[in-house]
Formats: structure tokens, C-alpha cells, sequence
């Protein structure tokens, strides 16, 4: 039996798993953001809630919680960058080779949990705490419609973006790529990382980021996943 072999997937639907991203997605989106999830301070909710087994749906995450800023973690943390908090975190869910990685910041970052009752992101999904405001952003741009796909653009569903907000929507659950049907925006997240990708052209980007001041910064040509 022959070998079955993906073919080549769409960039505008997709992630690149490693490498340079200005270059993955080379001749289809002129600019990326990457968009910082925000750290998780339990407010009227238990942080012994925040385990796989009982870890709080959206419904209950976002009236019970505030979004921290990795600048506002970095400084309670003693950490000196962004770089810095990215590996830690990375550090924590064992995201990192060995030489890569740095047990001390995730140490730090660790025990901001006991001291401040601030939680690390959820690796490799979408914020709930950006959700809502992500999709009205794409909106503010005048999409009603996007599709939400697989991680590996395999499969894919178009949806009502107001079909998708609100504290219940299952659709974007896990490893997805959201994009919009003239696929000249993509919204998605890499499997190890605390953090998504916003890729369209610099005027939208830049229209998205000044009127919602997302954490984050755009790619370089340098930037790799």
C-alpha cells in the first residue's frame, strides 16, 4: 500500500511549526503579531482548580479572573525580558531542549502562584481572557464569517463569528487556525507556546492594535516560532 502523504499545507490556515514565520508565510500575509497571552490571577476562584481535571471552563475562568501582562510577571518575577518569561514558561511544560531551557525561570514563575495567586497561560490553545475581544477585533475589520479549521488544515468549518463568542463556544477549542474567507487574515497558536499569531497586512494589523493594545510585538524577519 502506497504511503499516504499530506500535501503541502496552506499557509493562510496554518502554523508554522518551527523556523522563521515572516518566511512560512512569505507571498500571503505581509506582517505578523504575536499576540502575548496574559498570565491568570484567580480572583474569586480557587487556583487548586487550575489542574487538567478541573480546570475551569471559560464561563467560569473569565468573571472569576484578570489578565496579568508579562511585563507586570517579568517584574514580580525578577525576570529581565519577555524573552526570559517565554522560557521559563516553555520551561514548565518541558517545551524546550535541555540546553534551552532554564529551570530558575520557571521557578520564578512558578511561585507567583502561591505569592500573588497569578497562574501561567494555557500552552498551545487561545486565550479565554483575549477570546471575545480577538473576534471583535476581526470584526471591527467588517468580517461577519470565518473559518475555523484543524490544526493541519485538513478539515474546516465556516461560522457566524457571533456564533463563536460568549462563554460556551466549543468551535475553537484546542489546536485550531481561525481565518477569514477572503483569506486575508489568520488567528493561531503553535503547540508549545504561550502565545498566538494575528497575520494580515500591516494597515489591518496596525488598525487591531491600535484600538485594542494587545501585549505583543510584530515579527522581524528574524523571528522564529
Amino acid at each position: 500500500m502506497a504511503e499516504r502523504i499530506l500535501p503541502t499545507p496552506d499557509a493562510f490556515a496554518t502554523c508554522p511549526l518551527d523556523g522563521k514565520i515572516l518566511e512560512y508565510y512569505d507571498g500571503t500575509f505581509e506582517a505578523v503579531f504575536v499576540l502575548l497571552h496574559p498570565f491568570i490571577q484567580a480572583v474569586s476562584i480557587g487556583v487548586e482548580q487550575f489542574f487538567p481535571a478541573t480546570y475551569p471552563s471559560r464561563a467560569a475562568l473569565v468573571p472569576n479572573c484578570s489578565p496579568v501582562s508579562w511585563k507586570e510577571v517579568a517584574s514580580k518575577a525578577g525576570l529581565r525580558s519577555l524573552a526570559a518569561v517565554d522560557i521559563g514558561l516553555r520551561t514548565m511544560i518541558r517545551g524546550l531542549k535541555v540546553e534551552l531551557s532554564n529551570q530558575d525561570y520557571a521557578d520564578r514563575i512558578e511561585s507567583l502562584i502561591d505569592s500573588h495567586q497569578i497562574l501561567p497561560p494555557p500552552e498551545g490553545c487561545f486565550s479565554d481572557l483575549l477570546y471575545d475581544r480577538v473576534l471583535q477585533a476581526i470584526q471591527s475589520l467588517g468580517y461577519q464569517w470565518v473559518w475555523v479549521g484543524d490544526e493541519f488544515g485538513t478539515e474546516r468549518k465556516l461560522i457566524w463569528i457571533e456564533d463563536l463568542k460568549g462563554p460556551t463556544a466549543k468551535a475553537t477549542s484546542g489546536h485550531c487556525n481561525v481565518f477569514t474567507p477572503d483569506k486575508e487574515l489568520l488567528w493561531t497558536t503553535h503547540w508549545d507556546s504561550h502565545f498566538s499569531f494575528l497575520c494580515s497586512s500591516r494597515h489591518n494589523l496596525a488598525a487591531i492594535q491600535e484600538a485594542n493594545q494587545f501585549e505583543g510585538f510584530f515579527c522581524t524577519p528574524l523571528t522564529e516560532v
